[in-house]
Formats: C-alpha cells, structure tokens, sequence
C-alpha cells in the first residue's frame, strides 16, 4: 500500500526570527515515521502549534551547523526525555555533528534519558529506512552542508483481479511484495504473474543553505516536491550568493532544470515582510513556485501512473 506523504512547514525565515516567522525546521512524516529536517530555534513550539507531536520523531537531518539550523535541538532533546520518551533517536548531520551534539545534549544541567544515535554524513552516502532512502550531497555553503533527498521506495501494483484468479491468499501479498515469491503447500506463487506495473515513489528533496549547485538539478530529477534555499531576490545577486546562499530566480531555474513537479520557497531574509516579490521572482521562470508558510501542511499526492515492469 503506498504510503501517505505530508510535509509541515514549522518554521520557514532564516538567520534570525520575526514575527510568525521562525528558524529553518520542516518535518515529513512517511505513515508513522516522522523526520524532521532542520532544527532551528523554537522549534518544540512550532511542534506545539501544529497538529504533530514532536514525541514521535525517528530521524532529524541537520543540513549544517550554523546557529539558526540548530539551536533548537537542547531544548527540544531535553523535552523529549522530561516528557518520558525511551525510544532510540537518531541525528543525521554534516561533518563535525558528533561534537556539536554531544555538546547539545550537555549544555545545562539536563540528562537525557534515551539513546541519541548520532551518524556525520559522508555526502553521498544513502540511508534505508525500509519505506523510503534518504539520499545525501554536499551542496556549496560558507561551512560543511548536506542537502537530503527522501525518496519513497517503487510500488509494486497488484491485479486485484489476478489475484482472485490464482487464488492467492489476500492477506500474504505484503510478503510476496517483499519476496517476489512465495511458497505455499509446494506451490510457488510469484509476483510477475499478479502484477499490474509499477507505481513510481515520490521524492522530496530539501537543500539546506547553499549557493546554486550544478549537480543539484540532478540530484532533485523528478522530485514531487524541492524545498530550496530562496534567501532573497535577484536583484541581490551577487551579494546572496557571496554569502553562500540562492535567489529565488536562482533556485526557480534548478527547479526547471530538475524537471521538479513543485517548488517551495524557503529560508527567508528577515529584509521582506511578505513574499510577493521573491514569488515573482520565482514564478517568471517556474511557474509552479510556491511560497511556504508557517505551520503550513502540505500532502504529497501518490502517483497514479504505473510504470511497465519490463
């Protein structure tokens, strides 16, 4: 069964908050696994504004460490285990993230009652949470930075009507999926023979702070959703760029380039007080940019084409 995909924006600004904007923190919950990418300060109470628990959370992808992507992990870490979590957590990050963690979690005098895996990111590297990869590539920010590609897992569609044919017992198709075959009383059943094509995974792919990429129209092909670094608009450029960041222009052409079915503008300048201009920006080149919005959710639609299986 394909997995149900929504994304929530809980903060969008960048560098310092403002009002009803705040630091960089976008969660996806893949059924019931909640990743959150980023963790900027306030975070736990953007978690408490929206209708997600944060007391759920499996994996949280740091993209990089300057203070506006992390800050809010001490107090989100020390929540978690006053409030009696005693599952394992685990925290993805660039280089140098086992000290800037290790340092989190001991900033006061808190103790952590949980275990916190904590993985540095070789870019390149592809982790496998069983429904979905979450794929990594070193993107051009003024420190270490790692941008992430969730990528759900293809689908293998069943012929209802096949299956019913055969007379293959409904409640082992999870275990052919997984196999391709399965053996009952001495008879081999395979997946070939019920299998109506496949049903492509969805992709979102999340930039963190970088300047523009050549290798990340590639890295995001295809994706359903690309959440890009927009600090400001083109008629900053260079200087955005200096400062290791993208313009909405900017990030509106590798959104094309990428053949991306939408784009979300992130990671405001506190400078703009609405978005109006960097959407415009955006939407000259690509039309289908979309400004986030905190606490916005947004559902990622399942694919309904199906994919030969030759």
């Amino acid at each position: 069964m394909a997995s149900n995909i929504r994304i929530t924006f809980l903060g969008t600004g960048g560098s310092m908050p403002k009002p009803g904007r705040s630091l960089p923190a976008v969660a996806v919950q893949v059924d019931d696994i909640l990743n959150l990418f980023d963790c900027g300060e306030g975070t736990q109470k953007q978690f408490m504004k929206s209708k997600i628990s944060f007391m759920s959370l499996s994996n949280i992808f740091i993209s990089h460490f300057h203070a506006d992507h992390f800050l809010g992990l001490p107090g989100l870490l020390n929540s978690l285990s006053f409030l009696g979590r005693t599952e394992e957590l685990n925290i993805f990050g660039p280089v140098g993230a086992v000290n800037f963690i290790r340092n989190a979690i001991h900033l006061g005098y808190q103790r952590i009652n949980y275990v916190i895996n904590v993985y540095e990111v070789v870019p390149g590297t592809s982790y496998d949470f069983g429904k979905f990869t979450v794929r990594t590539m070193a993107n051009n920010h003024t420190v270490p930075s790692i941008s992430y590609s969730l990528e759900e897992k293809d689908l293998i569609k069943i012929d209802k009507a096949k299956v019913d044919q055969i007379g293959f017992p409904v409640y082992r198709l999870e275990e052919l999926r997984k196999n391709g075959v399965v053996k009952i009383k001495g008879k081999e059943y395979r997946l070939d023979d019920m299998a109506l094509g496949i049903k492509k995974g969805r992709k979102i792919v999340y930039t963190g702070d970088t300047r523009p990429v050549a290798e990340m129209p590639e890295f995001a092909r295809n994706a359903d959703v690309l959440i890009h670094d927009t600090t400001m608009d083109s008629s900053m450029e260079p200087m955005v760029n200096e400062y290791g960041h993208t313009s909405a222009r900017q990030a509106a052409e590798i959104a094309s380039a990428g053949n991306v079915k939408k784009l979300f503008l992130f990671h405001y300048s506190s400078r703009y007080n609405d978005l109006d201009t960097l959407l415009m920006d955006a939407r000259e080149v690509f039309m289908e940019s979309y400004p986030s919005h905190e606490l916005q959710q947004y559902d990622v639609e399942k694919n309904g084409n199906l994919l030969s299986l030759a």
